[in-house]
């Protein structure tokens, strides 16, 4: 019972001394190892000189020993500094990991080494301060864009519709004060054409920030668009929303918003598609939106990669993964040539939400 009770205590003193062994510093270690080595080397090699002296093959012996103790100094040396230079050696391969482009890696902190734990504990402070600082411009960007966009779509609404209605108007009273056949036909095609040219600055407008949106929210403004959409491109849309019964904080709406009209863009210029399923749910944690279509697919990592037009298109598919990366969430393109393509983005909801956007989201999504 007495040898039990004191193994534990054996075992933590041990642990506690190799810790105190691994904290020491690197150069530290490197020294006292070799002089060990040294100190082994020297002392053998006086001993078993002074008892080989009257031998007549000690210079033989001598030699054989001088041999073998450098390759084992080698030896020792190589499999101790493998040890030391461990925590250095999977540093320098998380930098090279994290040069050639997977910035989510961090360097592990392996308590071996205080100072190659002090300089991963600094690499990873130096990412993330890299994250963060790339995440502001980004959200920055993206928040300057859409507050230009609102503008550029409420002066394209308020002024310039006003202007071509009120041409609209003043064509209409020309048209019954004109007695003349011919000059009749003229303004009734003038008429035509601002009247095209009113709906084509409108669906601009809307395509470049819908009221709706800021308005009445999310699901109004997605109707509206695939409403817009089916007539435009007579394509069958199919939308579905579930467990959405409260406004979304607004940086989220603006995200599913565009990448629901991206994905549907996407469709209509490249995909030949029929039929579109377009599917928003939250769960009360996570919001999902799900576009599907049964068009011609495309390889997604080949497309980045194509110059030209369709580079544009790997552009608008690099937004949507930065839109969804912002907020924290994710987005899956899944497709193959001839099989159709898939969009599934997952933006999580915020823990805690603001006593103004807490007034949003009691708003009716009717």
């Amino acid at each position: 019972m007495i040898h039990s009770s004191q193994k534990p205590g054996a075992a933590t003193q041990g642990s506690s001394l190799l810790r105190t062994l691994f904290a020491i510093p690197l150069l530290y270690k490197v020294l006292i190892a070799n002089s060990l080595i040294i100190f082994v080397g020297a002392t053998g090699g006086t001993w078993l000189a002074s008892r080989l002296n009257s031998l007549p093959s000690a210079p033989t012996i001598l030699i054989i020993f001088v041999i073998a103790g450098w390759l084992v100094s080698v030896v020792l040396n190589f499999f101790l500094l493998q040890i030391a230079f461990r925590p250095l050696m999977d540093l320098d391969k998380v930098m090279n990991r994290v040069q050639a482009g997977e910035r989510s890696l961090r360097a592990p902190i392996t308590r071996l080494d205080p100072q190659a734990d002090q300089l991963a504990s600094t690499f990873n402070t130096m990412l993330e301060a890299i994250d963060d600082a790339n995440r502001l411009r980004a959200t920055q960007i993206i928040n300057a864009q859409e507050e230009e966009r609102k503008r550029i779509a409420r002066e394209l609404h308020d002024e310039t519709s006003q202007v071509l209605t009120s041409l609209l108007i003043s064509l209409a009273v020309l048209e019954e004060s004109i007695t003349t056949q011919e000059a009749r036909d003229r303004i009734a095609e003038t008429r035509m054409l601002a009247h095209r040219t009113l709906r084509a600055i409108r669906n601009l407008s809307i395509d470049l920030r819908p009221s709706a949106l800021d308005d009445l929210g999310l699901l109004p403004a997605l109707r509206w668009y695939i409403k817009e959409y089916q007539q435009k491109f007579s394509i069958t849309v199919d939308f579905q929303a579930s467990g959405l019964k409260m406004r979304l904080p607004a940086a989220m709406e603006t995200a599913l918003y565009r990448i629901v009209q991206e994905a549907l863009t996407n469709v209509a210029r490249h995909a030949q598609a029929h039929h579109v399923s377009v599917t928003l749910k939250e769960d009360g944690h996570m919001v999902e939106a799900i576009i599907s279509d049964d068009g011609c697919g495309f390889d997604v990592e080949q497309l980045q990669k194509m110059p030209g037009p369709e580079q544009e298109r790997g552009w608008g598919l690099v937004g949507m993964h930065e839109r969804a990366h912002l907020l924290d969430g994710t987005l899956k393109i899944t497709s193959a040539p001839g099989r159709g393509s898939t969009v599934h983005a997952r933006i999580p909801l915020p823990q805690a939400v603001s006593a103004a956007e807490t007034g949003r989201r009691e708003l009716s999504l009717s």
